[in-house]
């Protein structure tokens, strides 16, 4: 192991996060490379800022929506994610682990490198990608903290449920509209869409409380075509974010109904719509 590859793995040893095999071989390092403990040290100071409180400031927006963008991206982001931990290299004047100039040194062979040489060398390739998109990840996730955008705010963000992550993009549209509407058994209704992204969304509010056997049913109303667009059932308080689970253009009208558990049976509305929402505006 050089000392790259100790490094990349001490960000999992500080958030207990390394497999058996790397917890071993991370330990052999550790103790036959004993100049290397500042690795250690830096990883373990890190993962301690995630449980720390930053006072509030105001990021730079430029900074903040580049760091959301490339944590939202996922595992398919690692190239775009490692670009974080250079820019929490240049606020900390820390080494960037991409472009380290440490000295490469060959790792000992086993018997099963020995016989797979080309699936282990495959194996550790993709390990320590892994790990440096973990690390490059936690480090992103500790820059935004630093910068005040607390732990709790990035949890909210990258736990935002598929209505969530349409409604943010529709209200980015160029095009979106949006219509709000009493509900006949109480409450309100607006349905928010962009024609451009053919999406459209409800968000309620103060919808009356529903018995278990219940759900509130969405349909799309396209000439005399009659689509159900999914179920939800809201928070206590009547809130809600559902996304339309059916073909969307502008023109269509969108209705919602209390239906039996699972949807309508028929496939068609059970009982008088609650709202109906004309999208032609």
């Amino acid at each position: 192991m050089n000392e790259q590859e100790f490094a990349e793995l001490a960000a999992g040893f500080a958030l207990d996060a390394l497999a058996p095999d790397d917890a071993r071989a991370f330990e052999k390092a550790r103790s036959a490379h004993p100049e290397w403990a500042h690795h250690v040290d830096d990883a373990l100071a890190s993962a301690a800022l995630l449980a720390d409180l930053a006072p509030a400031v105001a990021p730079p927006p430029s900074v903040r929506d580049l760091l959301m963008r490339q944590i939202s991206g996922g595992a398919d982001s690692v190239t775009e994610i490692s670009s974080a931990t250079g820019l929490l290299a240049a606020v900390q004047n820390i080494p960037d682990p991409e472009t380290s100039d440490a000295t490469e040194s060959a790792s000992p062979r086993t018997d099963v490198d020995d016989a797979h040489p080309a699936t282990t060398g495959a194996v550790a390739v993709i390990r320590r990608r892994w790990t440096r998109g973990l690390l490059a990840l936690a480090a992103s996730f500790v820059l935004l903290v630093a910068l005040g955008f607390g732990a709790a705010s990035v949890n909210e963000y990258l736990n935002r449920t598929p209505a969530q992550v349409a409604l943010a993009a529709i209200e980015g549209a160029p095009d979106a509209a949006s219509v709000t509407a009493e509900a006949a058994d109480g409450g309100v209704v607006t349905a928010r869409w962009s024609p451009s992204l053919e999406q459209a969304v409800v968000v309620t509010d103060g919808l009356p409380q529903l018995t278990d056997d219940q759900v509130f049913e969405l349909w799309v109303l396209r000439g005399d075509d009659v689509t159900s667009a999914g179920t939800f059932e809201p928070a206590s308080g009547g809130e809600a974010v559902a996304l339309l689970e059916a073909s969307f253009e502008q023109g269509d009208t969108i209705a919602m109904s209390i239906e039996p558990e699972g949807g309508s049976p028929t496939g068609l509305p059970t009982s008088d719509p609650l709202i109906a929402i004309a999208t032609d505006a």
